[in-house]
């Protein structure tokens, strides 16, 4: 009789090996040190880890939850079969596909609740929840059995999709007996630039944003809500090192503590932390789940102590981070500008949809009680060609930008209730496609908004410059890593 347990190696940040019934599939491989599109902008694994790809068991296929380059890393592909199927769901954008296949490899798109079956091992891929944020709503969520055992379900960086939890409730799909959650806080020390902090004086739940039990609150009690059976959940997620960290990892990104903690005050299931290279076992039979450790995957000690060294003395020691641009240096300046001046246009019109632009035109006045003319977003540009700042102001009646004079950061926060200040040549990497906005937004731009958050310019950029919605700027950014990856096979 087969025997219906289903393994789990953890790889690192959110990949895993699902293994059962002498089946192995790869979810989201990231096998390198990191991931990125060039080997001057990585973020590197946390905890940091060596995998030897070489060893890794003989793979029946690969899943492909979505195209964020922390789930899709093409320099791991590239040291894989190509005659490995790579499966993923069918909102994935085709320059996704179309990288995926110049390495070589036949890409499936799965229907949502489709299966991919490896002898009886099956992984069930569910679309990402109804409420889930528009950059990750194109996330397949896998849903791993052997036969008719135990189900385990990997909710990747999404909303519980709503059709799966259905299933559940209606009896369709068995309760799972184990839930991988993805911790996406990615909560930076106090003092350290982000897109996630308002500059607004005032603004912002900071003391709730920086709490770890807020974190567990909302991957343990809020997203499990609709699935009471769960008896084992296993953290994952929140494993890299921001780009240009001078403070080490994020906080809470320790999940074996985190699940120790999380096993003291409840007992509602069990908590595991996994680190690189633990498997978990999810039994047939009802017992308890194992760990074990594979032999093909090393932590790296040393560096891992120098980053927790380095955390511990920015959280004893805080000080100011400045913001520094991680997009390749601008050597072409006169061509940049006019790139810069035939964006322009377009992102003012894209921004009018969105909820800053929306917003920005609701408002009659702002602060001073007076009323608010029609500039109602301020761009601010650093280290700009000619030297100094340009500032770019938004005009709600023609959905333009005007360059106008520059003023201090405190003079444009009261002038303009919303703006967002970044490099330019960061602005430039992204329609060049050497960064991503997702990287940019990281750790190397900061904004302020009135209103709720997600009313932020960062969340509006998403919208205007994520893959959805300009395609050929994810083109150019698959481009510019196969690039680097022919590069670095001819260098070797």
């Amino acid at each position: 009789m087969t025997d219906r347990s289903v393994a789990l190696t953890f790889l690192g940040h959110q990949t895993w090996l699902v293994e059962g019934a002498g089946h192995r599939i790869l979810v989201d491989p990231v096998l390198g040190r990191g991931f990125g599109l060039s080997p001057a902008l990585e973020f590197r694994i946390w905890p940091p880890r060596t995998v030897e790809t070489a060893r890794v068991p003989a793979l029946d296929a690969l899943v492909l939850t979505h195209e964020h380059l922390d789930h899709f890393h093409l320099p791991t592909l590239a040291a894989l079969p190509t005659s490995l199927p790579v499966y993923t769901g069918p909102l994935l954008p085709a320059p996704v596909v179309e990288a995926i296949e110049s390495l070589g490899f036949t890409v499936h798109r799965i229907d949502h609740t489709g299966v991919v079956r490896c002898g009886e091992l099956t992984v069930r891929l569910f679309p990402a929840g109804a409420r889930t944020l528009f950059w990750e709503d194109r996330v397949v969520q896998p849903v791993a059995r052997v036969g008719d055992g135990p189900a385990v379900v990997i909710g990747v960086d999404a909303d519980l999709s709503d059709v799966y939890r259905d299933a559940v409730a209606e009896g369709r799909e068995p309760m799972p007996r184990m839930a991988i959650v993805s911790n996406n806080s990615q909560i930076a020390p106090p003092g350290t630039p982000g897109s996630d902090t308002n500059l607004l004086p005032g603004t912002g739940d900071v003391r709730g944003r920086k709490s770890g039990l807020k974190v567990l609150n909302e991957l343990l009690l809020d997203y499990l809500e609709p699935l009471p059976g769960v008896e084992d959940v296993a953290l994952c997620g929140n494993g890299f090192l921001p780009a240009n960290s001078p403070h080490g990892p994020y906080l809470y990104a320790n999940h074996p503590a985190m699940a120790q903690a999380a096993n003291a005050l409840q007992h509602l299931f069990t908590v595991h932390g996994p680190r690189p290279g633990d498997q978990l076992t999810v039994p047939a039979d009802g017992g308890p789940v194992t760990r074990a450790r594979v032999d093909w995957v090393h932590i790296d000690d040393r560096f891992e102590a120098e980053q927790l060294a380095a955390h511990a003395a920015f959280l004893a020691e805080p000080k100011p981070v400045p913001l520094v641009p991680i997009a390749p240096p601008v050597t072409d300046g006169t061509s940049a500008l006019a790139e810069l001046d035939e964006e322009l246009p377009r992102l003012g019109r894209e921004l009018v949809p969105t909820a800053a632009g929306q917003l920005a035109a609701s408002i009659p006045e702002y602060l001073d009680d007076e009323p608010l003319g029609p500039r109602r977003i301020l761009l601010v540009l650093r280290d700009t060609p000619a030297g100094g700042e340009r500032h770019y102001a938004w005009d709600l009646t023609t959905a333009a930008f005007t360059l106008v004079d520059p003023v201090d950061l405190d003079e444009a926060m009261a002038r303009y209730p919303f703006g967002a200040v970044l490099f330019f040549q960061d602005l430039i990497g992204i329609l060049r496609g050497q960064v991503q906005i997702w990287d940019v937004a990281g750790s190397s731009m900061q904004c302020w908004n009135i209103g709720r958050p997600l009313d932020s310019l960062v969340y509006a950029l998403f919208a205007i410059y994520g893959e959805h919605q300009r395609p050929e700027l994810a083109a150019r950014s698959y481009a510019y890593a196969l690039g680097h990856l022919a590069g670095a096979r001819r260098a070797g």
